[in-house]
């Protein structure tokens, strides 16, 4: 018993890092005001997500024009895990479109498990009931070519994060491409937001869009084929300024900040995705801590 005591006495004193109580006191703030906000479209609609999610479901599977497959594909370790849950092939004429959808198991926190899976969930079924809907318009004035496709990517997993980004693309003559990111902490079970690493709310946008603009200007003068578009510059109307608290955000495996852009948001498309690195000298000042970011 004492050998028990002993060991409880350990646990409660554990120095919980002042960063973490940040992290999770943000994470849970920002889960709050989602679910606010997405309250009232459930009650509308009559249906939760996990009722959408059946629905889409259900409505793939009836559905004589796909060829839809289950496939459980291991990507981490052997607790954390991302499978695809469920592809979508469809192949009609000059209709195209190709989903797979990931899906995050072996979280003890189950609330974040589920409300990432369902978000997952819905990505791709907003993107197949718009094909969806695109194609029948197309048909109905003698058709088209139409695609879209959406996959993803685990582009960090060590012991302490996981990041997961889904791409999705549309193809409607020309194509849009747009990435989403998700960052775990792995040990503490908890959604990283990018405000949540900073300690304050506007200091950091100002640091880290001054430092992606300079960079801009850097590579447009070491080669004339790379191009931006910059808010002030000649000739720019609607150009890049600031980045967003909910822009794309990573922590790669070193413990760096990466920074990403849509295709055709902050340049021609022949530029696709953009991301940028960003030195943790230039944003060390506005840091919480060097507990993610090092």
């Amino acid at each position: 018993m004492s050998k028990l005591n002993d060991s409880k006495k350990q646990y409660n004193d554990i120095e919980i890092p002042t960063e973490l109580k940040q992290v999770v006191s943000k994470s849970v703030q920002t889960v709050k005001r989602e679910q606010l906000k997405k309250k009232p479209s459930f009650k509308k609609f009559g249906l939760g997500v996990a009722a959408a999610a059946a629905i889409f479901v259900a409505g793939v599977n009836v559905n004589p024009t796909l060829a839809q497959s289950l496939s459980t594909v291991p990507i981490l370790g052997s607790i954390i895990q991302v499978v695809s849950i469920q592809e979508i092939t469809i192949e009609e004429d000059t209709y195209n479109a190709d989903l797979k959808t990931p899906n995050v198991t072996g979280l003890t926190n189950k609330e974040l498990e589920n409300s990432l899976n369902e978000k997952y969930i819905a990505e791709n079924k907003e993107l197949y009931e718009g094909f969806q809907k695109e194609m029948e318009a197309l048909k109905e004035v003698g058709g088209g070519h139409l695609g879209v496709a959406s996959t993803y990517e685990v582009v960090t997993d060590t012991d302490e994060i996981l990041s997961i980004s889904r791409y999705a693309v549309n193809i409607v003559g020309s194509s849009s491409t747009t990435m989403r990111t998700d960052t775990i902490d792995k040990k503490n079970e908890v959604l990283i937001t990018l405000p949540s690493l900073f300690k304050d709310d506007k200091g950091y946008i100002e640091t880290i869009s001054t430092y992606i603009k300079g960079e801009m200007k850097k590579e447009m003068a070491a080669d004339e084929m790379n191009m931006y578009w910059i808010a002030g510059e000649e000739e720019v109307f609607d150009g890049f300024d600031t980045i967003r608290p909910d822009q794309t955000f990573s922590i790669t495996s070193d413990h760096k900040l990466t920074i990403s852009f849509d295709k055709y948001e902050v340049a021609p498309g022949s530029m696709g995705v953009i991301t940028f690195e960003i030195p943790t000298d230039v944003i060390k000042e506005e840091l919480i801590s060097d507990y993610y970011i090092k």
